[in-house]
């Protein structure tokens, strides 16, 4: 008798839009294909950031934004981490097999940042982060280092996850910037993955 082929594991694949007086904004995702990440919303820096996430993390990820940056880069870069969010969480599902907890310290020339990350369900961000309010906005239009603590409240209130980022070593807002999205793209990469069928949970649930 012929060999009965294994069953294709579902797609973990997740999409959104938000649509405001202030933004629009729409996020698709696939967590088991990496591809080039395609990423426009008007702040090249922020654009920089999320590309940083997207290869780091292992998975194809496109996001387009449209925003009211002649009044502040905040509401784009708020409703991008909600979107985000929202489309990470429908990507993940029921979570069945993840390995649902990582952690890493990553370097960046002088900077080192300490990631940890569970998938948990539950929305919680410790973000010990503090670049001074003298830092100067990146890029241009201005990504001012601040919002990046908007952007991770944004995502993990959205997707239901528990963050902790912490500085250990830093001074160049650069490189302490892309050292967090490059951390959380590999915890979350290393989270994500599947190596089993049970939900990684005493209650049966995430």
């Amino acid at each position: 008798m012929p060999e009965t082929a294994p069953a294709p594991l579902p797609s973990r694949t997740g999409a959104s839009t938000r649509r405001s007086k202030e933004t629009e904004v729409e996020v698709r995702l696939d967590l088991d294909r990496p591809a080039p990440p395609e990423i426009t919303t008007g702040l090249p820096f922020f654009d920089h950031m999320l590309e940083q996430l997207g290869r780091h993390g292992g998975l194809a990820l496109a996001v387009v934004a449209r925003g009211d940056l002649d009044v502040d880069a905040h509401h784009t870069v708020e409703d991008v981490g909600i979107v985000l969010g929202e489309a990470l969480g429908a990507a993940l599902g029921d979570k069945a097999g993840i390995r649902r907890f990582a952690s890493l310290s990553l370097p960046l020339d002088e900077a080192l940042i300490d990631v940890a990350l569970d998938l948990s369900g539950r929305a919680y961000l410790r973000y010990a982060i503090d670049l001074g309010t003298a830092s100067l906005p990146l890029g241009t239009p201005p990504f001012d280092a601040q919002l990046a603590e908007e952007f991770w409240r944004a995502v993990v209130s959205s997707a239901g996850i528990t963050l902790h980022l912490a500085l250990v070593e830093g001074r160049n807002p650069h490189h302490v910037l892309e050292a967090s999205f490059k951390g959380v793209g590999r915890a979350l990469r290393d989270a994500v993955r599947v190596e089993g069928s049970e939900v990684p949970s005493t209650k049966g649930m995430l």
